[in-house]
């Protein structure tokens, strides 16, 4: 099969040029529609070589890091071939795969690099470039083709980094050719093409099949594989490289027929005659099914009949009665007169993607028992939806397709938006039926953000549970980079940490339980540690600190759970504990607890996380733990012993403060009415937001279209008296995954456009908070205790002072005064003093020192138990007012000078 001339000096120059282990090349690469993805490698030596050591990694949209990759293992014989498939492609290829991989999850726009060790063997594409969509040059384009390499090339490209001209050492054949997977060599290259024969003009108007008897009244078609010739109007053009590579037609009104099941409409693959719509076309083609899908492939003729129709969109709604019966309408333009609801945005960015509506759809487990209810529920909710998609095979679109405005940070598509009207094309692809919309569509923010909830009027404390999706943090000195999980980089990671404490900071929460932190201890560089850092960074008012729980690493997975809370309204008491007991010394994350007190009320609570086994990774599960088709996934059995073990630890008090207000936060993975949930109510910790909306309708977390809350709050009877409010916080599930902080699949612009620091897709999980009302505790009453007078309290006051003066204070104790305080004084011995309430000594009547110098009381003090003190005396002594004096004596002497006056006027008379 391989057979080349090489002169001796080519093979001396290729051997002095290449690596040690030059003898493996790519010799094959396949970018086919869909998933038909393959790479073959090639022993071009003549012996037998082993691949341990060799991987090839793929670097996606100008990625300089490399994302999948398959470390290579086993011998491969002289001149053989090795090729490796993806999961997702048709029988046909996988057929000749020798293993399945994600490194073939490539697009024409991604390099391949192939190396032994640290050492480059061989590329394909250049490694940190975005081309766009794809590599041309010389005839030869990466995307949407098979390429071989040329015969002659014996030694692999060890510069990746270099551009990349395909047309040098590849040939180019039709895109799901795998007609040469399996060797390599002269068989493997392109036959010349013979001379094209005459073609015969198609006839507009002769007899022809009609689109409807092509559909038929099943999925597949009755003339499958059959050569038709059909006639209708093109009602959306899709033929462009980006796009679908066809047009849809629909039937001429002289060809519809009466029978509700038959479609009148249908899909051209063909894109080398161009059409528009409004055309009337006559085609040449094959009846085929694309994945279920009926179209006209292998199409040999298309004719412009006319140009200028109009058709008229067909109107169908929402719900069906089975989602079989929008098979009746495939390939036909249609229109959906009603309101329509955002709920999925998920592949808005990546593929163009919006799952549209009725109404919001929820996991059949958040809102249904587990089982027949549940499973119900999703029956119900695959009636209600449609898929709106852009129409273009391109991913990650710049501009993203919608909202029409342009999706950007501060522009989003929220679940729970809506669209009032919905015009285009109805296909069927990856098992959904889809719209391609021909008239952009209006969406309206029905659903917009909200700034973080206000403390509620009665609250004095807030605990919030937070998954911050990831957060490592490298090294913590600004390296180490990419981790295992999280940011790939040092700038994602910036970009990463302002949204997470934003959000954090908004919650404006005394104490957080936070999941998907790195598990890497408590000093100055954890991820725990950087992260309290940067919130008092940004916040100066509050000041944050972290539970240490004084370990390495708590368990042993990658992520941890972790307590942080703000030191300026909270303190801890007692101890910080953790368990890794089983169940939670496998699957379920090790538990922790903190006993925390109120500065302010000295209320003291305790606040624990979890997060159990993920829903994940089901191949491995057996048992009751596999799914069992319930709704609950994989892995119920150990959530369930993980809830269970989880009630029993806190009810030990394990931090030693044996206090009965307790509340568990954190990632259940498990939605409100499925076992865990009910196990926990079972041993008292009810779900606080289903008990005070009296529903199951919260959410916090969006999986394939359907809400449903993974992450809870649950309490104890006594915590739960005091809680009163309690919500998710829709910041993230609702947010398109375009506008996180990763910047893989963004184009240069999208990068900082899709981007802002603010609290909107942190995560993607929404936090969970719980207000709650301080219950202050009671103090013992002492036993009742009197007043006591002090004795013999002596007071002055000057004569003739006016009623209502104040001559002095009693002196009294009461030692109980908090309960029964004094509430009166007896007075006795004269009515000129009174004594008030407060024990004040008041002038009730005339004061004359001539007449009475000294009063003499007798007091007692009264409390409001009636206890009174012992009678005392109390003394007022009346001071003389010496200037009354001197007004009494001027007087006596105008007296007497009148008295006098006549003996005066006597004694002159005589005279």
């Amino acid at each position: 099969m391989f057979n080349t001339k090489i002169t001796p000096l080519a093979l001396v120059i290729a051997s002095l040029s290449a690596p040690a282990s030059a003898n493996l090349i790519i010799s094959e690469y396949v970018e086919g529609s869909s998933n038909n993805k393959a790479i073959e490698l090639y022993n071009t030596s003549s012996s037998d070589i082993t691949l341990d050591g060799y991987t090839l990694g793929l670097y996606s949209n100008g990625n300089t890091s490399v994302g999948n990759k398959i470390d290579l293992s086993g011998t491969l014989a002289a001149n053989a071939t090795y090729v490796i498939i993806n999961a997702g492609s048709n029988d046909e290829l996988k057929a000749k795969g020798d293993i399945e991989s994600t490194v073939t999850y490539f697009n024409g726009d991604d390099a391949l690099v192939l190396m032994q060790g640290e050492t480059v063997i061989d590329s394909f594409g250049q490694r940190g470039t975005d081309p766009g969509s794809y590599w041309s040059e010389g005839g030869v384009q990466t995307q949407n083709q098979t390429l071989r390499r040329k015969e002659s090339v014996l030694v692999g490209r060890t510069t990746p980094d270099a551009p990349f001209n395909p047309s040098e050492e590849w040939l180019q054949f039709d895109q799901d050719d795998f007609s040469g997977l399996g060797y390599h060599g002269e068989d493997n290259q392109p036959e010349p093409e013979p001379e094209p024969e005459p073609v015969t003009p198609l006839e507009c108007g002769a007899a022809k099949t009609l689109i409807n008897a092509i559909q038929g009244e099943g999925g597949d078609s009755p003339l499958l594989n059959t050569e038709v010739e059909l006639e209708g109007v093109v009602t959306a053009d899709f033929q462009g490289a980006e796009q679908l590579s066809g047009f849809f037609i629909t039937s001429l009104d002289a060809d519809i027929d009466t029978n509700p099941l038959t479609s009148e409409g249908v899909f051209v693959y063909f894109a080398d005659t161009d059409v528009n719509v409004g055309d009337h076309v006559r085609v040449k083609g094959s009846v085929a099914e694309y994945f279920n899908a009926t179209q006209i492939g292998d199409v040999s003729q298309v004719e412009v009949c006319a140009t200028g129709l109009t058709t008229t969109a067909t109107k169908i709604s929402l719900p069906v009665t089975d989602v079989a019966d929008l098979e009746a309408y495939e390939g036909m333009l249609v229109t959906l007169e009603q309101p329509l609801v955002v709920t999925n945005n998920y592949g808005l960015g990546r593929y163009g993607e919006v799952d549209l509506a009725t109404e919001r759809l929820y996991q059949g487990t958040q809102i249904a028992l587990p089982g027949d209810a549940a499973n119900a529920v999703e029956a119900e909710n695959s009636k209600k939806q449609i898929l709106l998609d852009d129409g273009s095979t391109k991913q990650n679109l710049d501009p993203i397709a919608y909202p029409g405005t342009g999706l950007d940070a501060y522009n989003t598509l929220r679940l729970g938006d809506t669209v009032n009207t919905v015009i285009g094309v109805l296909g069927y692809s990856f098992d959904r039926y889809r719209i391609h919309p021909t008239v952009q569509p209006t969406f309206v923010a029905t659903n917009p953000r909200t700034e973080a909830p206000e403390l509620h009027a009665d609250a004095d404390l807030r605990i919030a549970s937070f998954n911050v999706l990831n957060y490592f943090n490298g090294d913590g000195q600004g390296a180490g980079f990419p981790t295992s999980r999280g940011a790939d980089s040092e700038a994602e990671f910036i970009r990463q940490q302002a949204k997470i404490v934003s959000a954090i900071v908004a919650l404006e929460a005394d104490v957080i339980g936070l999941m998907e932190i790195e598990n890497d201890g408590f000093d100055e560089f954890s991820a725990i540690a950087s992260l309290v850092n940067a919130l008092n960074d940004e916040d100066s008012v509050n000041n944050y600190a972290f539970v240490d729980f004084n370990v390495n690493q708590i368990g042993t997975d990658q992520i941890t759970t972790a307590l942080i809370y703000r030191a300026n309204k909270v303190a801890e008491v007692g101890n910080a504990v953790i368990t890794t007991q089983a169940p939670f010394d496998y699957s379920n994350r090790a538990p922790i607890a903190q006993s925390f007190k109120s500065l302010t009320t000295d209320e003291v609570f305790t606040v624990a996380v979890a997060h159990l086994k993920s829903k994940g990774s089901c191949g491995s599960a057996d048992g009751n733990n596999a799914d069992l088709g319930d709704g609950q996934a994989c892995w119920n059995e150990i959530r369930v012993a993980g809830a269970n073990a989880y009630a029993d630890w806190l009810n030990t008090k394990p931090t030693g403060v044996d206090d009965e207000d307790i509340i568990l936060v954190g990632d259940m993975n498990a939605y409100a009415m499925e076992d865990p949930i009910r196990a926990f109510a079972d041993q008292g910790f009810k779900n606080v937001v289903a008990e005070l909306d009296g529903n199951t309708l919260g959410y916090s977390y969006s999986f394939s279209g359907r809400l449903g809350s993974l992450d809870h709050a649950v309490a104890s009877p006594s915590l739960l008296t005091k809680v009163v409010a309690a919500t998710d916080w829709h910041i993230n599930a609702d947010e398109p995954i375009s506008l996180d902080y990763n910047v893989e699949f963004k184009s240069n612009a999208q990068q900082a456009s899709l981007y802002a620091s603010g609290a909107y897709r942190a995560s993607d999980h929404d936090p969970v908070i719980v207000d709650i009302k301080s219950a202050v505790a009671e103090q013992p009453i002492p036993e009742p205790q009197a007043p006591v007078l002090t004795p013999e309290q002596s007071f002055n006051v000057l004569e003739n002072s006016a009623i209502g003066t104040v001559i002095g204070q009693l002196e009294f104790t009461d030692a109980d005064a908090e309960y029964t305080p004094v509430v009166d004084f007896i007075v006795s011995g004269h009515s000129a003093i009174t004594i008030n309430q407060q024990g004040q000594l008041i002038v009730a009547g005339d004061l004359d020192f001539e007449f009475e110098r000294k009063i003499t009381l007798m007091v007692q003090a009264k409390d409001s138990a009636g206890n009174l003190s012992n009678a005392q005396l109390v003394y007022i002594n009346i001071d003389n007012d010496q200037s009354d004096d001197e007004d009494d004596d001027s007087g006596s002497l105008f007296w007497l000078t009148l008295l006098a006056l006549p003996l005066t006027l006597l004694r002159r008379k005589k005279a």
